[in-house]
């Protein structure tokens, strides 16, 4: 009788875990991108880097000034720069600094001539460490920012 009991309990207990396991969470609608079941950051945006390279870079006054190069990440996969090649000269933009309309590949960002113009300049044989304290802050400070906190991902080896 014992036996019989426990049997119908491990069927009952697997029927109701297969139940679970197969139930679907509904889309977002209001952001179909996130994945099942997370709900809509206020505001949240998601780009494409096929939407990001190649954007007009303006600066105030709708004056351009270069167009993304290349992107950069960090260790923790978030995108921390934006490469901009202006003349065979290169410039960092924090990602944050850029507000971008992905519609007409442009990019806007809120400083001056002057400003831009501080910015230091490399080649792409003389790329910066970018996440040296020193040039980190030189960056951000430019641009009238502050920079997040960077994570830092450890891989544990078995």
């Amino acid at each position: 009788m014992l036996n019989n009991i426990l049997r119908k309990g491990l069927f009952a207990a697997a029927f109701a875990f297969a139940g679970v396991a197969t139930a679907q969470v509904p889309v977002n609608p209001a952001n179909p991108a996130a994945p099942a079941g997370q709900p809509a950051l206020q505001g949240e945006t998601h780009y494409r880097a096929k939407q990001v390279l190649g954007s007009k870079i303006m600066i105030q006054n709708n004056t351009e000034v270069g167009t993304v190069d290349d992107i950069v990440f960090d260790n923790a996969g978030n995108l921390e720069y934006l490469i901009v090649s202006s003349d065979g000269k290169l410039t960092t933009v924090p990602f944050e600094a850029a507000q971008f309309d992905v519609q007409k590949r442009v990019a806007i960002l809120s400083i001056t001539q002057d400003q831009y113009k501080a910015v230091p300049t490399y080649t792409t044989t003389t790329y910066p460490n970018f996440y040296t304290p020193e040039y980190r802050t030189q960056i951000y400070k430019t641009y009238n920012i502050t920079p997040r906190d960077l994570r830092r991902i450890e891989r544990r080896t078995r």
